[in-house]
């Protein structure tokens, strides 16, 4: 009998009541655990290993489980001491889900979720190969990355970093990148285990998941990750099933080493541990990015007994055997090679091409042919290149988009641009401050302190934002009738502000307030401190007045020109969620002038993840390219002149509105209800979820639009060892040549008595067919894609039974159907 979502099930989808798993106990099992995971027997490690285990102080083991500060910092992550009395070398580790994160230069590849949109695991492989390759230039050794969490929520502040709400998809991808760092000497480290799906209440939030969701939704890709090879795993630093990630048997010990023969080691996400003893236990092998649980905490539990020493060489063992596996024991590895920035720009290019997504295309707007370009919006005139926090890379170079569309273009066609949204606000007038104050540049020696204390007058109420400009570490204190406008955020919310909004062009850093104000005079005081450098800062506004005044320059250009090219932006960062699907500011104003005065506005969105788009019917076209990386401006004019096709499709569903996702209006879900927050929509993430509660979506998973067309035909399925051989034949009909990304679905087993979903990807391909070209595709369908985890056993059970099968373009847009037979 199946148990795909009937329609009372899928009322009940909405309604949030599918029930979660009982709490599990202080350990996270979702099962009684044979043996205490410092009780089973490690891997055996090679000679060399143990003959170093056998050397070690305990000083010196210990000081091998932690990070400290590195004497001869690059500006990464992290460091680890090696021994030099017998030759161990030290660990530099650095952030780079997107290109290697240190003070140098290195090529910043376009974000992941970019990468992920192109279905190409060796375009994934490649990807990784230019991040590995230029770690180990870069003197690291090891890569905090990739990030394989599943795209859950559309709030979600990382959602640029990871690559699918489809496991399949992600776990595919991640193992090619993982292939492809690997490959080049650098360690790759798998992040974060597990169910880390939202930054609201990261640290703290505890996630209650039942085992059959948590198997076949968030582990796929960590399983694939670890078959692959990856020499490290990250712990989360939420809780699962009420144990934090990083002292968690379940996941440390039971799934990771014991079921999936993981060799290699555990270490926290920044100051992610919270004990000694429960997380050594456990299976954490290191604490990052410092000693406070396993440091001299380690030392003193060893020597009461509370811990053996055995435990603490176990994790030793683990991480000498990775680094004896790449080399870095015997001196074999090679040597460190130079950057081949040439060569990174290469590959960031052909990312940022293959992953553009063109959304909406209406009366064949693009590709551009001819006639002049207003380009409009903040992002036209400054390359936006990556999200902010871990993935913040110092690029080669970057281009505007304005500066590559009049490139492409030429001479001949004129290119215009107007603003239309201010970022970084418009000076304040000098007849609203009274003296004593250059709000345009106020400059302040080393080592001294500047105040200021006058009256800033409004001459009619108005929306003001003041945005304040500064190049010291410490940022001015401004108050205004008492009110200090830019506060230090609490915890790491300095550190994780924006990739483009928190920095001016000149390279201020940036930070705004808005409030209402009266019209007459207001109290303004500014402290402002020189520090050791000396301090510039700036102090300017945007008003309602001011707004209007960019708008309308921006409808005066859109008005005047053949097509208006409007750039929309949405800026995520690490530690942040967003607060709605709705672009920030008043963008969506902006782009409803604008289209009201050219029928042919494209509009090009540089946003992190899904958008609401209730401006979308008054446009003709809509190109997604997230976070494209340094070569993103050349690769948005490549594809909105037709160099390229855009070859790009959603790895994840855009819903129509805050109201309609899977976990829209539900606060147990997301963010989270008294510090615990519920996975009770069971296995139906992403597409799956649409497709049970009939929710209609703005686009569908898999969705993208091609400058051609293309027909699917004569559907063929059999089954084979090991899965399903799903063949048809794809024609490019058009008169261009295109990029089709062909996809299988694959429905309910009728046998299992199993909760499942209407339909799951079950593979797919990218195809580069020329005009008229036809070509027969065969796409493999796995066992394990065919099976659902059984919680009461413990295991996968194989869906038997008439399966059907699709095949088309995207979730939504199934050319071809037919059933199959499934039997063991």
């Amino acid at each position: 009998m199946s148990h795909a979502p009937t329609r009372r099930s899928a009322l009940r989808l909405l309604g949030g009541s599918i029930a979660v798993a009982a709490a599990a106990t202080t350990t996270g099992s979702f099962a009684p655990a044979p043996a205490l995971a410092e009780e089973r027997s490690a891997p055996g490690a090679g000679p060399r290993v143990e003959a170093l285990v056998a050397r070690l102080t305990l000083d010196e083991k210990i000081f091998l489980l932690h990070g400290t500060t590195d004497p001869k910092s690059l500006g990464q992550a992290g460091y680890v001491p090696g021994v030099p009395r017998l030759n161990i070398p030290p660990l530099r580790l650095t952030d780079g889900p997107a290109g290697v994160r240190v003070t140098r230069h290195a090529t910043a590849l376009p974000a992941p979720v970019l990468l992920a949109s192109a279905f190409d695991p060796d375009l994934a492989r490649r990807y990784g190969q230019v991040v590995g390759r230029e770690g180990r230039a870069l003197g690291q050794d090891v890569l905090l990355s990739p990030m394989v969490n599943t795209i859950r929520t559309p709030y979600a502040g990382r959602n640029f970093e990871t690559l699918s709400e489809d496991p399949l998809l992600a776990s595919d991808l991640v193992a090619a990148e993982i292939k492809g760092i690997q490959d080049e000497g650098l360690i790759a480290t798998v992040k974060h285990f597990a169910m880390n799906n939202q930054e609201q209440d990261r640290m703290s939030i505890d996630v209650r998941v039942d085992e059959q969701t948590l198997r076949e939704v968030e582990l796929r890709g960590f399983e694939a990750a670890i078959a692959a090879g990856a020499g490290a795993v990250m712990g989360a630093y939420n809780k699962v099933n009420g144990t934090f990630a990083c002292e968690n048997k379940t996941l440390l010990t039971d799934i990771l080493r014991d079921e999936w023969n993981f060799d290699g080691w555990v270490m926290t996400d920044w100051f992610a541990a919270h004990s000694t003893v429960a997380a050594i236990t456990a299976g954490l092998d290191m604490e990052m990015p410092d000693d406070t649980y396993f440091g001299a905490a380690l030392k003193t539990a060893v020597r009461d007994g509370s811990v053996p020493e055995r435990c603490v060489d176990r994790s030793v063992r683990r991480i000498l055997s990775v680094m004896d596996r790449f080399g870095l024991l015997d001196g074999s590895i090679p040597p460190r090679p130079d950057r081949d920035a040439g060569a990174g720009a290469e590959v960031a290019l052909e990312v940022a091409k293959a992953g553009a997504t063109l959304l909406r295309n209406e009366r064949r707007t693009l590709p551009l042919t001819g006639g002049s370009i207003a380009v409009i919006g903040p992002t036209g005139s400054l390359p936006f290149v990556s999200g902010g926090g871990s993935a913040h890379v110092v690029p080669d170079h970057a281009d505007s988009p304005l500066d590559a569309i009049r490139a492409r273009a030429g001479r001949g066609t004129r290119v215009t641009y107007a603003l239309g949204e201010d970022l970084y606000g418009k000076a304040i007038p000098a007849s609203s401050l009274t003296p004593g104050f250059d709000p345009e540049g106020q400059r302040v020696t080393a080592g001294r302190t500047w105040t200021y204390s006058g009256t800033l007058t409004v001459e009619d109420p108005d929306e003001w934002t003041f945005v304040i400009h500064y190049s010291g570490a410490t940022r001015p204190t401004v108050r205004l009738d008492g009110v200090e406008l830019f506060p230090v955020l609490p915890g790491f919310g300095e550190y994780f502000s924006g990739g483009l909004v928190s920095t001016a062009p000149d390279g201020l850093a940036v930070r705004r307030k808005t409030l209402d104000l009266a019209e007459g005079a207001h109290k303004l005081e500014i402290t402002a401190k020189g520090g050791d450098a000396g301090q510039l800062f700036r102090l300017r506004r945007i008003t309602g007045a001011t707004r209007a005044q960019d708008v309308a320059e921006a409808v005066r250009a859109a008005r005047t020109a053949h097509t208006a090219v409007l750039f929309a932006y949405e800026d995520a960062t690490e530690g942040m969620d967003r607060s709605t699907l709705a672009l920030p500011g008043h963008q969506a104003a902006l782009i409803q002038a604008v289209a009201a005065v050219n029928p042919r506005t494209v509009v090009v969105l540089n946003t992190s993840s899904s958008t609401s788009m209730p401006w979308l019917r008054h446009t003709a076209a809509v190109l997604q390219m997230y976070y494209p990386g340094q070569e993103g401006a050349t690769a948005t004019a490549a594809v909105l002149f037709g160099d390229v096709d855009p070859g790009g499709r959603l790895t994840q569903t855009f819903p129509v509105d805050d109201h309609h996702h899977p976990v829209a209006d539900d606060p147990r879900r997301y963010p989270g209800v008294n510090g615990t927050e519920e996975y009770t929509e069971g296995i139906h993430v992403g597409y799956r979820w649409y497709d049970a509660t009939g929710v209609r979506p703005l686009f569908p998973f898999g969705y993208g639009l091609s400058y051609t067309t293309f027909s699917y035909g004569d559907l063929r399925v059999r089954r084979t060892p090991g899965g399903l051989d799903v063949s048809f034949t794809v024609r490019n009909t058009g008169r261009r040549d295109g990029i089709e990304v062909a996809q299988v679905y694959v429905g309910a087993s009728p046998d299992l008595r199993l909760d499942q979903a209407v339909r799951v990807l079950g593979g797919y391909r990218r195809l580069a067919l020329r005009a008229g070209e036809r070509r027969r595709v065969t796409v493999r369908v796995a066992d394990r894609t065919l099976s659902s985890w059984d919680a009461a056993h413990h295991r996968w059970a194989l869906g038997t039974g008439r399966r059907t099968v699709w095949a088309g373009a995207s979730s939504r847009d199934l050319r071809l159907r037919t059933t199959v037979e499934v039997a063991r």
